[in-house]
């Protein structure tokens, strides 16, 4: 069968993308994973308290490390354009090795009903399980989760059962009142399943990197289900 140069071109040019796609798409699968095995410091409470007291800033170190080991830049040299700084938090419960987050607010805005976060979380914690209500700012908050690095269990009123090894904190036990979980791994995206859910998250083996994309965040319509919280 004869062919043109200019055919024969077109065929080379189809053979060398598909095979260009080919690598792309395996080179992401293999920094997918790779995201999922980066091994990180067992971490204990004496490392990040000091006569009683948080503190903010060996949490914040522990938290860069992590960011660190992913290869991920949080470009502080923008924060002056953030909603809020980067922040830490044990919600005051002592327990932040097993309860607690980092974040940063990108963007908030009451008037155009938008907001951007990221949350960062250590192998196994956890951010305490609430809802969203409405309050004179804002509607019930809807939110997605979207796993840039390592991986997370979202839990709430949707899901499976919870995968073996991972272990609720004992000091949340009883607060906890929803139990199906999600694992979302890197790449992957999770939203709430309705409005006002109850619903919490714990970060993977390797700890978590998310990018949250929600409607506008008010505090004042945060609702823990444990009563000791801070936040």
């Amino acid at each position: 069968m004869h062919m043109t140069r200019r055919k024969h071109l077109q065929l080379v040019a189809a053979a060398a993308g598909t095979a260009a796609l080919s690598r792309g798409i395996a080179l992401a699968q293999q920094t997918s994973s790779s995201n999922m095995n980066v091994r990180l410091p067992k971490y204990k409470n004496a490392d990040f308290y000091k006569d009683g007291k948080f503190q903010a800033e060996a949490a914040k170190k522990a938290y860069f490390d992590m960011m660190a080991k992913h290869g991920y830049n949080m470009h502080i040299e923008h924060a002056k354009k953030w909603a809020t700084d980067f922040w830490v938090t044990d919600f005051n419960l002592g327990d932040f090795v097993n309860v607690g987050m980092g974040g940063v607010f990108w963007v908030n805005l009451q008037e155009f009903n938008y907001f951007a976060h990221e949350i960062y979380l250590l192998p196994g914690q956890m951010i305490v399980e609430h809802s969203h209500v409405e309050t004179a700012k804002a509607k019930p908050k809807m939110e997605s989760w979207h796993a840039r690095h390592g991986s997370v269990y979202c839990f709430g009123e949707t899901g499976g059962d919870i995968p073996t090894g991972v272990v609720l904190p004992k000091s949340q036990e009883q607060f906890i009142t929803v139990r199906k979980c999600t694992e979302v791994p890197t790449g992957d995206i999770l939203t709430l399943n309705r409005v006002m859910a109850k619903h919490f998250m714990m970060g993977g083996p390797s700890g978590g990197i998310v990018s949250e994309y929600a409607s506008f965040h008010d505090n004042d319509g945060l609702r823990f289900t444990n009563p000791g919280v801070k936040f």
